[in-house]
């Protein structure tokens, strides 16, 4: 570890591309991962010191380089939320006819490498990375998965589809996105049978669907949102709190749950039936702790990592990324004066006459929209059964 960490202090010196950056974060995330698991609390808050630095640093160059990326889709951008299903689920659905597509909502590099073993005892698996889109949120971020367009693209496509708000009833339509996206890109219509797995006996349901979906042709897409009630329910529930304070208890719950979850059952129904699966997340989470007092009218949206309103500024120029031209980071035209910030590290947004009570609400919780690498830097796995090799 400590050869490769200073390799990792080297390579941050030198001016990394959007591909560099993703190879630096999948290192340090991977060996967060591992020192979690052993005793070497030293290791461990090197490694701390080191993830904080990056984050400025990483803030930096997505403000200086992502409108970049929208603004040249075929220049020589790493792959961003809206490539997904046509970097990696059309070809693997060109080669198979039949693909179990599955989305994890908010679940970070880290606790992916905890799963991994438990997967690989299954399937081989082939990793790649991406970028999130931004704001790091649902509504924006697995949207863009499912319908290949940015939210300035679906709400002009769509109109009636993408409102103001910014809650999760945006994402009422991702099956029908999906259709509309593989139609596009292949050409031709393909069969899509989707589920959402929210509560335990959704899970049980769809357990007794699975055998079917799988076996027919075309792409068979779950979304599974344990990971995300996990990390938004620890700041409301003592006990979750207690079980998932840091970030290697909420890998270690994130595995527990796994092991027994609809989401294994139903990886190990596709692996029975020799069905490939595509697995990946819209976002992750970032452990938070420093308020950073933000000024804006009451028409603000409510969000901790992100926010729209009208006269928006940040009390620290330095904690949050100001948006003024919400087009060029893709997302529509609101009312006039609407800006977006963006929270940089690991920061939340406060108002000054609710300092104490969101101070005391809020520290210390995973949260996700803004720009570190953990919310950001994503994983995609190709999964394919150990019989089809």
């Amino acid at each position: 570890f400590v050869t490769q960490f200073r390799e990792l202090e080297q390579r941050r010196g030198d001016r990394l591309g959007g591909r560099d950056w993703m190879d630096v974060v999948v290192d340090v995330l991977q060996w967060e991962a591992r020192l979690g698991q052993t005793a070497e609390g030293g290791l461990q808050d090197a490694l701390g010191g080191f993830q904080r630095s990056l984050h400025k640093d990483f803030g930096d160059f997505i403000e200086r380089n992502y409108p970049a990326w929208l603004a040249n889709p075929d220049g020589d951008r790493p792959p961003l939320s809206v490539d997904v299903c046509s970097e990696f689920l059309v070809p693997l659905l060109e080669r198979h006819g039949k693909v179990l597509f599955v989305v994890v909502d908010c679940l970070r590099l880290d606790q992916w490498e905890l799963l991994k073993p438990q997967v690989t005892t299954l399937f081989d698996v082939e990793e790649s990375f991406y970028y999130g889109i931004l704001p790091s949120a649902t509504p924006f971020s697995r949207n863009a998965i499912f319908s290949g367009l940015f939210p300035m693209e679906i709400k002009a496509r769509h109109p009636e589809w993408w409102g103001e708000r910014d809650d999760e009833s945006l994402n009422a339509h991702e099956d029908a996105l999906l259709s509309e996206q593989l139609e596009e890109v292949t050409g031709e219509r393909v069969p899509v049978r989707y589920e959402k797995v929210t509560t335990s006996s959704e899970g049980e349901a769809l357990l007794r669907r699975i055998p079917a979906h799988v076996q027919q042709e075309g792409v068979t897409a779950l979304v599974f949102n344990f990971v995300d009630q996990l990390t938004h329910g620890r700041a409301e529930n003592a006990i979750l709190y207690e079980v998932a304070r840091d970030s290697g208890a909420l890998r270690t719950v994130t595995r527990t749950w796994f092991d027994d979850s609809p989401l294994f059952k139903a990886l190990r129904e596709a692996e029975r039936r020799g069905v490939p699966v595509l697995l990946t997340t819209d976002h992750g989470s970032i452990h938070c702790h420093t308020p950073a007092t933000v000024y804006a009218k009451r028409d603000a949206t409510a969000n901790l990592r992100y926010k729209f309103g009208e006269d928006l500024r940040a009390e620290n120029a330095a904690t949050a990324i100001l948006v003024e031209d919400l087009r060029a980071w893709g997302l529509p035209k609101m009312r006039l004066g609407v800006r977006m910030l963006l929270a940089r590290g690991d920061h939340f947004f406060v108002y000054p006459t609710k300092l104490r009570e969101y101070q005391a609400r809020y520290r210390g919780s995973f949260l996700h929209g803004g720009v570190t690498p953990e919310e950001v830097i994503l994983p995609v796995a190709l999964l394919t059964p150990r019989g089809m090799r």
